[in-house]
């Protein structure tokens, strides 16, 4: 029998959706001292809400996890905290689904992914400038310039201030670029700035968004230490924007959602108003620093045993575990199997709908069967 679902008082997140008041209780709550941000939101800007195709791959994956209460309880101690939350646990158990759990529970619209690599570097996060496109757009405006009024000039020597042409004849002084008029012609910047994942969750906004970092052991060795003053700060200044401050000093540019949308930032500094949702996920590859691991609340994920991936059968392809024999047969063949290598939870929900379809029904299929869709993941037949 599946075990009775424990509800706490304090908990924000509860797995289950329609969170509509708890979503309230977290816009609402008093953060820490250390954690209360002032970011002033724009008004013209909207992010995304609950509704389009981004919410819907977030709604449809996010449901079908199943936390356990030492889950929620972690979970929700990060929620109070506005922390982050460190995710550790190995390949499949589910690490990445929980941050889709967490906006499909709180209605906090699609999930920021941020997917890392051996090459990411902080800015990847934070911003993506197109410098070389500005460049070359630059040089396309001098091209599109309107010649002078007599067509364009033949070539010139300046001499002593005096514009000789090549004919010898004198010419006006030579006049000095007007600044004005250059910044006027220089194409704007905003069309080629775009925040990134991280730099759109850190926007400020009444409620927060929840942001992926996935695979974060991956990494460069300094990105960690580099999101120590991010995580601290709530927000970030996009240097490109912060020297144009004098002369422009609000500039509206694209988001990770949208690269059309237009936020506005002003001074070059993007600061959060309510700390978002982090998630970060990790399989173990490499250690943290100890200055990283103090600043997120941690949550290792263990291999879900019987009754937990009998919820998870149901809450996922609605079927009974405990009603039918084979599939009976299934979660322990997945378990035994599980001895010898990692698997992952899909695996066998891809067993159950092979089943469910008809697929591989015969009794003399059944050993090539399990080592079609639950091969090991690790280990010596990985």
């Amino acid at each position: 029998m599946e075990a009775e679902a424990v509800v706490k008082d304090w908990w924000l997140y509860h797995g289950t959706g329609e969170g509509a008041d708890r979503r309230a209780r977290l816009e609402t709550g008093s953060p820490p001292p250390w954690r209360d941000f002032t970011g002033s939101p724009d008004p013209g800007y909207a992010p995304p809400g609950c509704e389009g195709p981004a919410w819907e791959r977030t709604r449809r994956r996010g449901e079908g996890y199943v936390p356990d209460e030492q889950e929620m309880d972690v979970v929700n101690t990060a929620l109070h905290l506005r922390r982050p939350l460190l995710i550790t646990g190995k390949p499949g158990v589910g690490k990445s689904t929980l941050a889709y759990s967490i906006a499909s529970d709180l209605g906090l619209g699609p999930v920021l992914h941020w997917p890392i690599t051996s090459r990411t570097v902080l800015r990847d996060g934070l911003y993506l400038y197109d410098a070389i496109g500005r460049l070359q757009e630059a040089g396309l405006e001098q091209l599109r310039r309107p010649a002078g009024p007599t067509g364009p000039a033949a070539p010139a020597t300046v001499t002593a201030g005096t514009v000789e042409t090549a004919a010898g004849t004198a010419a006006r002084p030579a006049a000095e670029p007007d600044p004005d008029t250059e910044a006027a012609h220089a194409p704007s910047i905003s069309r080629y700035l775009r925040l990134g994942p991280l730099g759109t969750a850190l926007l400020p906004q009444d409620r927060p968004r929840v942001l992926l970092v996935d695979e974060i052991d991956k990494s460069d060795i300094d990105l960690p230490g580099d999101l120590l003053t991010v995580f601290e700060d709530g927000g970030f200044v996009v240097p490109e924007l912060a020297r144009l401050a004098k002369e422009d000093p609000t500039v509206a540019i694209g988001t990770d959602d949208d690269p059309d949308a237009s936020v506005h930032i002003s001074q070059g500094r993007v600061q959060c108003r309510y700390f978002p949702v982090v998630v970060l996920t990790s399989n173990g590859e490499r250690d943290f620093p100890p200055a990283f691991l103090r600043r997120c609340v941690r949550l290792h994920l263990e291999p879900p045993g019987p009754e937990k991936l009998a919820r998870i059968v149901r809450r996922r392809l609605g079927v009974d575990v405990e009603a039918g024999g084979e599939y009976q047969e299934l979660v322990q063949d997945f378990i035994d199997r599980s001895g010898d290598g990692d698997l992952a939870t899909d695996q066998l929900l891809n067993a159950i709908q092979l089943r469910l379809a008809g697929a591989w029904s015969a009794p003399a299929d059944r050993d090539r069967f399990l080592k079609t869709v639950m091969q090991h993941l690790t280990g010596p037949t990985a």
